[in-house]
């Protein structure tokens, strides 16, 4: 049942910038709409588990939903979604081991993890299996880090980099376990 971690961070390793706006990412010309395989990997996972953090972050960017798949939100204080989202994004509560239990029973078996909060709760875990970082050629100085303290050290084993828009480096890493 692999994790997967698809995100853009600074060169600082930050997601969101010190007010948690995510501007940052769209800093270098797209004028063809590139969605640097967003698209392609949305269709390889089967739903999309993020914290209350990101999800009211998404939700403040505004214009269309941006996901195709089931949406579960991980919070303890949130308690409803917005009217036009119920069919789509999901709160839950509880362990994390015991939620991704849930999913799977309920036939969600690859999961996109999103969110500073939630990728640093499952990778604590050793939950993650496959990280995409698409890194943007900026330094934020401050914001959300992408990871934090571990319990130990996690090794990962390098698979793909590519230059995206001649600007953006984009690598992925598999989980490399002993």
């Amino acid at each position: 049942m692999p994790n997967f971690v698809f995100i853009g961070a600074s060169i600082d390793g930050y997601i969101a910038d010190r007010n948690n706006k995510l501007d940052f990412l769209e800093c270098i010309p797209n004028p063809e709409n590139v969605d640097f395989g967003f698209q392609d990997f949305m269709q390889s996972v089967d739903c999309v588990i993020m914290g209350r953090n990101t999800f009211e972050t998404i939700l403040g960017v505004g214009g269309e939903w941006h996901y195709s798949k089931p949406v579960f939100v991980l919070s303890s204080s949130l308690t409803s979604v917005p009217d036009k989202l119920k069919d789509n994004v999901e709160i839950m509560q509880g362990e994390i081991n015991d939620i991704i239990t849930a999913l799977n029973k309920r036939g969600f078996s690859r999961l996109y993890i999103d969110g500073a909060n939630v990728i640093q709760s499952f990778l604590k875990k050793d939950i993650i299996d496959e990280v995409i970082i698409s890194t943007v050629p900026m330094l934020l100085g401050g914001g959300t880090k992408l990871f934090g303290m571990l319990p130990a050290h996690l090794s990962f084993e390098h698979m793909e980099t590519q230059v995206l828009l001649n600007a953006l480096v984009q690598t992925r890493y598999k989980r490399k376990k002993e």
